[in-house]
C-alpha cells in the first residue's frame, strides 16, 4: 500500500480535528471555572454524535458512488463525474470558506465560546437543558469538522486503506494536540500551526480544483456519449483545452513521488489549459484572501494558555 495518498487526508483531518479539539477543550475549561463538571458528560456525547453523524454521511455517500456503479456503463459515466463535479465544489467552497474564517475568528473564538457557555448555564433552569444546549454546541462543531473531511475525502476519490489510515492517524494527533494543550498544559504555537496547515490546505484544494475540471470534462464526453449535448471543443480534452504537458513517463502523478506532489501540491501528469487557469485563479485569489487574514485584526493567537490560567 502506498501511504502517499494518506498525506492529504491525514493534513486535512489534522486540521478541522484541532479546530473542534480548540472548541471541546474550551468548553471543558469553562465548565470546570464554573463548578459545572458534570456536564462533561454532554460533551463527550456532543463528540460522540458528532463523529457518529460524520461516519453515516460517509457511508451514505460511499453507497451512492457504489449504485451508481451498478447501472447501465452509459449513465454511469454521466453520473459518476456529476457527482464527483458536486462533490468537488462542495469541498472546495467549504475547506476554502473555513481557511480564512478560521485565520480571521481564532483571536475571539475563545471568547465566543465562553459567552455561549455562559448563557447556556445562565439560561438553564435545569441541568438537562443546560446539557442538550452543550451537547448542541459540540455536536455542530465536530459535525462541521467531520462533514468537509469526508466530503474532502470522497471528492478526491480516496476511500481506500491508504486514506483511512490518513483519517485515524491525523484524528489521533489532533486528539493528542488537545489533551496537550487542555490537559497538560503545554504550549503550542497554534498561530505557526495555523499557517502551516493553511498553506497545506489552500494547495491541496487548489488540486481539488484541477480534479473539478476534469470531472466536468468527463461528464461533457458523456453527454457527447448519450447524444444529449455536443460540448466537446477538441478530441484531446473535450473540454479542458490544449494539452500543456505530458509528464506521464517522467513522474507519472500514481506513483511516487509524483503521487506525493499530486497529493500536496496539485500536480498532474497530464495538464491542459483550462486546469492551468483554474489552479492560479484559485491560488491567486483564495490565496490573496488567505494571506490577508493572516496580516488582519483576526490572528490565531500565539499559544493556548496552561489548564491553570484557562481556568483562571
Amino acid at each position: 500500500m502506498d501511504f502517499s495518498a494518506a498525506l492529504p487526508t491525514f493534513v486535512i483531518t489534522l486540521r478541522e480535528g484541532v479546530e473542534a479539539a480548540l472548541v471541546v477543550g474550551i468548553v471543558l475549561a469553562c465548565l470546570g471555572k464554573a463548578n459545572q463538571s458534570q456536564l462533561n458528560r454532554w460533551v463527550y456525547g456532543g463528540i460522540a454524535a458528532g463523529l457518529g453523524a460524520s461516519l453515516m454521511v460517509g457511508l451514505l455517500l460511499n453507497w451512492g458512488f457504489q449504485q451508481i456503479h451498478n447501472l447501465d456503463s452509459r449513465w454511469e459515466a454521466l453520473l459518476e463525474p456529476s457527482l464527483k463535479t458536486a462533490l468537488c465544489a462542495v469541498a472546495i467552497a467549504m475547506l476554502s470558506w473555513m481557511l480564512i474564517w478560521m485565520t480571521r475568528q481564532a483571536r475571539s473564538l475563545k471568547g465566543e465560546i465562553q459567552g455561549s457557555v455562559d448563557q447556556m448555564l445562565g439560561q438553564a433552569s435545569t441541568g438537562n437543558a443546560a446539557g442538550w444546549g452543550i451537547f448542541s454546541l459540540i455536536f455542530i462543531a465536530v459535525l462541521r469538522e467531520g462533514f468537509e473531511t469526508v466530503i474532502f475525502i470522497l471528492a478526491n476519490l480516496q476511500r481506500g486503506t491508504a486514506a483511512t489510515v490518513g483519517a485515524m492517524a491525523g484524528l489521533v494527533g489532533a486528539t493528542a494536540i488537545g489533551i496537550a494543550l487542555f490537559k497538560f498544559g503545554v504550549r503550542i504555537n497554534l498561530k505557526r500551526f495555523f499557517q502551516v496547515m493553511g498553506l497545506l490546505l489552500l494547495l491541496i484544494v487548489a488540486g481539488l480544483v484541477t480534479s473539478l475540471i476534469k470531472n466536468i470534462d468527463g461528464a461533457a464526453i458523456a453527454l457527447q456519449q448519450l447524444n444529449i449535448a455536443d460540448l466537446c471543443w477538441s478530441r484531446a480534452s473535450c473540454t479542458m483545452g490544449p494539452l500543456l504537458w505530458d509528464t506521464s513517463s517522467v513522474m507519472p502523478d500514481k506513483q511516487f513521488p509524483g503521487l506525493i506532489f499530486k497529493t500536496l501540491l496539485g500536480y498532474r501528469d497530464h495538464l491542459y489549459g483550462l486546469q492551468a487557469v483554474g489552479y492560479l485563479v484559485f491560488i491567486s485569489t483564495v490565496g490573496s484572501f488567505y494571506f490577508r487574514s493572516l496580516g488582519g485584526g483576526g490572528k490565531p493567537q500565539q499559544s493556548v494558555p496552561t489548564k491553570a490560567k484557562a481556568e483562571a
